[in-house]
């Protein structure tokens, strides 16, 4: 059952907080150690109509909108939702003052730590206005007493941007054109004291050449940018941010603009010291998870530099071993190196556990699971876009039985990171975390102009990948006579395809398609667990694969209804084994979901104490009872009831035994009394109609009395005095709450002296266990009329129980609900009284102490030809359905994902991924000049003629080389591609 994920059985579609939480990639509310941040509890959460401009007249247009309060939290996006947007922590804001403006308007200046001030136009009325802008104050007088606003100053001297914007700054001279450091290089030097946080590529060098990737063009204009726009904490994502992301981020930056777009700098900021404490907390610390953690080091990324030495594998075991701790329960997950690994060039140990955790939590929920649901789910939301926008291809596929996922679900998986060379698939991480998950979708999609009809197998559609992939960094027109045309990439022509012909996938558009498979998904996943589950059992016993397969699914159901708590580990004496590691908990069943369980497969329900049982047990244990013969499961009754196994039944034993037919907690009653009697035949037999039943537990617990009693040793060295006439001692014996009372042959004989319980341990007992698929009552629905449709919208399958439940509460009230209870038995359908019997005990039998005389003559078979005969029970335990496919051995993960886990493994070295010298190769062969706006050139392949944001001089490049660009890449597309887009359906 370990194989079931927790966030499939409880997952629910995030509210709409949470989903504005999701945009503005804020932390959730709740603090690490799970319990919630009262201090904002306080402040509501408001958002405002707003017009957003900056402080400088002309820098930048003004921008209608939203603005959000989400303590300590502020943040604003414009109305189209990608134009303008930013997320500034209360604690960054200096100063907030109401500007003098004309009658009618309500503005704010809002001066950030940087310096930069931002208007704030609330177009609200008056009296909304008021009141964000009171929960605005209350709201920044908690960030002043919490003392967040002190440790701004210590955080960003962390972010390689301070230094990078200071016109004192001297980080320029110690650092090569690629943004490593130069220092690192002399013999005997140890690594520069730097406050900024960096990766390993300022030790080992960055991926490419910096020269051809134009790292100094790059640098100055995103320099620019943040003087004017803020920087890290206090970022403003403007249009030309968007655009600045989509040429590329320089490498020196790259590592705090991911953590500053996605969302992981806000934790980084609200948890000092929190990986650091992880770490010693966890020293020495051995599990499952970092045994296969140590597996996967030396094959995350090998080619680079950085994983040839300790420094970087220990770097990247921190990590990687910092997230199972924190994350338990997921732990480590294939693929989940490659990301570290890639992150961990740019960033420092801190930034990339927090860049890990926004990864696996909320960009890419699910893909880094054992289930790995969320990449499946994925893999079938991009085959359905294929479907739709390249219908030709898909049907082409279909025919020849070509597998998209085979290929893409490894880019998915890794971020692209694995299938193209780094230089390139760290261009689309940028866009990634700038423009949201739909990139990868986008990307998949833009190279389908690649794909031909000729592909015939899997086998040529990965070599067609591999071989295009490789090629990336050629010329898209290498035969063209203008140089400009020339220098056009191939991975510049994929993003232009992928963001240009493809923009109709939205953010909205891809939840839609989650939220349409995800029940497909699910199903085939849990399928595959239950295939597992059954195929994993020590012994099946003697049930068939299907009939486990139902045990498995009325415990799944169980599971789901009435949800285990969560695994706690053992003590570690008892969890660990010779060699020192962990072992993962099974989940395990307690008494509420076990009940459930039983009520499943059994028409009664014993409500009392269990031991916590799993999948193994449950099959075991249903196995001694469900086949058994009438001696078996009296046999069986008489052990389950047995303590101590020592084949004898003490007094409170034979108690807890009656109860069993009802009754949770035992009583201690010397004697069987009328209330005992009635309460104790209540549970299995409640149901029943008339006191047939009644009758036959009351004549059981007396002869069992009455049996024990007569059965019990004589009392030595003791005289007991009768009274005279009736012969029966003045005081009764006492009896040890351990001493042997009953034992199995006389238990045998008094059941089989009732013709009831004789009926019931035969055949009742076995049958009233059903492992049999229930199907649900269908509703009649109308077809006909406005209101035969509305009904079969209503009355789905996922509705019935709840308009069952509401129903019956509607019953319930107005006074006309019943309830009818079916009885589990059901042999006796009249009301009959129950018959009187006599003891089994002679009069002498009863006067006698001993046992000894019983002994020698009570025998099952002569009490059994006393009662009446009954057939014995016969079961057929093979069904004759198919064998269930065979399982590999690693089970939760199917063969197409274990597959791609071989082939996500091996990445393919490309020498364009190599670090250049800054003298490896002159301008002259670069085939561009030295200009800094001609970087430019590939930013303007992505705007429009009205677009806006550039300067004069950028603008006049743009239009010299935006139409040829444009009209030999799109010309280069092929023919099958271009039919599938003039045949595709239309989104909507």
């Amino acid at each position: 059952m370990s194989t079931i994920s927790t966030a499939l059985r409880h997952f629910k579609e995030p509210t709409k907080e949470q989903l504005t939480q999701i945009f503005f990639s804020l932390p959730s509310s709740g603090s690490l150690d799970g319990t919630e941040k009262t201090e904002d509890q306080h402040v509501e959460k408001m958002e405002i109509n707003a017009v957003l401009s900056l402080g400088v007249q002309g820098v930048e247009d003004s921008y209608a909108g939203k603005l959000y309060l989400i303590a300590p939290y502020l943040a604003f996006v414009s109305l189209d939702k990608k134009s303008v947007r930013f997320t500034v922590p209360l604690s960054t804001i200096r100063r907030v003052e109401r500007l003098n403006a004309r009658a009618g308007i309500y503005a704010l200046s809002l001066s950030t730590w940087h310096g930069q001030k931002i208007i704030v136009q609330l177009t609200s009325l008056r009296p909304t206005a008021d009141l964000f802008c009171s929960l605005l104050r209350d709201a920044l007088k908690i960030e002043l007493q919490r003392g967040q606003m002190k440790q701004v100053k210590g955080f960003v001297k962390t972010c390689y941007s301070e230094a990078l914007v200071s016109d004192s700054s001297a980080v320029a001279d110690n650092e090569r054109e690629d943004g490593s450091l130069i220092s690192e290089e002399k013999e005997n030097a140890g690594p520069r004291e730097s406050t900024y946080h960096g990766g390993l590529g300022l030790r080992f060098k960055f991926p490419g050449d910096p020269k051809k990737l134009r790292e100094a063009s790059k640098i100055k204009l995103w320099a620019t940018y943040l003087r004017a726009h803020g920087r890290n904490l206090t970022l403003l994502r403007y249009p030309q941010c968007t655009r600045l992301v989509q040429v590329g981020l320089p490498n020196r930056l790259r590592g705090e603009m991911w953590e500053t777009l996605s969302g992981s700098m806000y934790l980084r900021f609200s948890n000092p010291g929190f990986y650091e404490d992880l770490l010693k907390k966890n020293e020495g610390r051995t599990s499952t998870s970092t045994e296969d953690i140590e597996k996967d080091l030396h094959r995350s990324l090998p080619e680079y530099a950085g994983y040839q030495s300790e420094e970087g594998i220990g770097a990247l075991r921190r990590v990687l071993q910092a997230y199972s701790f924190k994350n338990p329960e997921l732990g480590y997950c294939q693929a989940m190196n490659i990301l570290a690994a890639a992150v961990l060039i740019y960033m420092s140990e801190e930034q990339a556990f927090w860049l890990l955790e926004v990864l696996c939590d909320r960009l890419l929920p699910g893909y880094y699971a054992p289930s790995m649901h969320g990449t499946l789910l994925d893999q079938r939301v991009f085959e359905s876009l294929v479907q739709r926008t390249l219908p030709i291809i898909h049907e082409h596929f279909q025919k020849v039985d070509v597998q998209l996922s085979v290929a893409s679900l490894p880019w998915f998986l890794s971020l692209y990171i694995n299938s193209m060379p780094m230089i390139f698939a760290f261009r689309i991480v940028d866009c990634f975390f700038c423009m949201g998950p739909k990139v990868l979708f986008q990307v998949g999609l833009g190279q389908s102009f690649r794909w031909r009809i000729e592909i015939q197998d899997d086998g040529g559609f990965l070599n067609l990948m591999r071989d295009y992939f490789a090629s990336l960094g050629d010329s898209a027109h290498p035969n063209s006579t203008d140089p400009r045309t020339r220098a056009i990439t191939r991975f510049q022509e994929l993003l232009l395809v992928s963001f240009r012909e493809f923009s109709v996938i939205t953010d909205d558009m891809i939840v839609s398609e989650r939220k349409r498979f995800r029940g497909e998904i699910i199903h085939s996943i849990e399928s595959f667990s239950k295939r597992s589950a059954v195929r994993n059992l020590k012994t099946l016993g003697r049930f068939s694969k299907d009939q486990a397969g139902l045990i498995y699914d009325a415990l799944y159901m169980a599971m789901c209804i009435v949800p285990p708590p969560a695994p706690v580990n053992p003590p570690p004496v008892l969890l660990t084994p010779h060699d020192g590691t962990e072992e993962k908990p099974e989940t395990r069943v307690e008494l509420r979901t076990f009940q459930y369980f039983l009520s499943e497969i059994a028409t009664w329900a014993r409500n009392e104490k269990v031991v916590s049982n799993g999948f193994q047990d449950l099959v075991s244990g249903l196995d001694g009872v469900m086949f058994n013969d009438l001696m078996e499961n009296i046999e069986w009754f008489f052990n389950m009831h047995d303590k101590n196994k020592d084949g004898f039944l003490t007094k409170d034993e034979v108690l807890t035994l009656s109860e069993s037919f009802l009754v949770s907690d035992a009583f201690s009653f010397s004697r069987p009394t009328p209330q005992l009697i009635n309460f104790a035949s209540q549970f299995i037999f409640r149901y029943e109609v008339g006191d047939a039943y009644l009758g036959a537990v009351s004549r059981f617990m007396t002869n069992a009395f009455e049996y024990g009693d007569a059965l019990l040793p004589p009392v030595e060295d003791q005289t007991e005095e009768t009274n005279e006439g009736d012969g029966e001692p003045t005081t009764p014996r006492v009896i040890e709450s351990n001493q042997p009372y009953l034992n199995l042959a006389t238990f045998r004989m008094v059941v089989l002296a009732d013709e009831i319980l004789e009926s019931f341990f035969e055949t009742d007992l076995s049958n009233s266990f059903r492992l049999e698929v229930v199907p649900d009552a269908e509703v009649p629905v109308s077809t006909s009329g406005l209101l035969g449709d509305l009904w079969s919208t209503i009355a789905t399958d996922s509705n019935k129980k709840i308009f069952n439940m509401f129903t019956d509460e509607i019953g319930k009230t107005i006074g006309k609900h019943q309830v009818i209870q079916r009885p589990s038995i059901g042999r006796y359908t009249k009301l009959e009284e129950p018959k009187a019997r006599e003891s089994l005990l002679t009069p002498s039998m009863r006067n006698s102490p001993s046992k000894s005389s019983l002994a020698a003559t009570t025998s099952p078979t002569a009490i059994r030809s006393a009662s009446s005969s009954s057939s014995t029970l016969t079961v057929n335990t093979v069904s004759p359905s198919k064998d269930l496919p065979s399982i590999p051995p690693s089970a939760g993960l199917s063969p197409m994902v274990q597959a791609v886990n071989a082939r996500l493994m091996e990445r393919t070295p490309f020498a364009i991924d190599d670090a250049k010298d800054d003298d490896d190769e002159s301008d002259d062969e670069l085939g561009v000049g030295d200009n800094d706006d001609q970087v430019m050139d590939e930013v303007d392949a992505f705007l429009e003629a009205h677009d806006s944001g550039l300067t004069d001089a950028d603008q006049e490049v743009a239009n010299g080389m935006q139409l040829p660009f444009l009209t030999f890449a799109r010309s280069n597309l092929a023919d099958s591609a271009r039919a599938d887009l003039l045949h595709a359906e239309p989104l909507k």
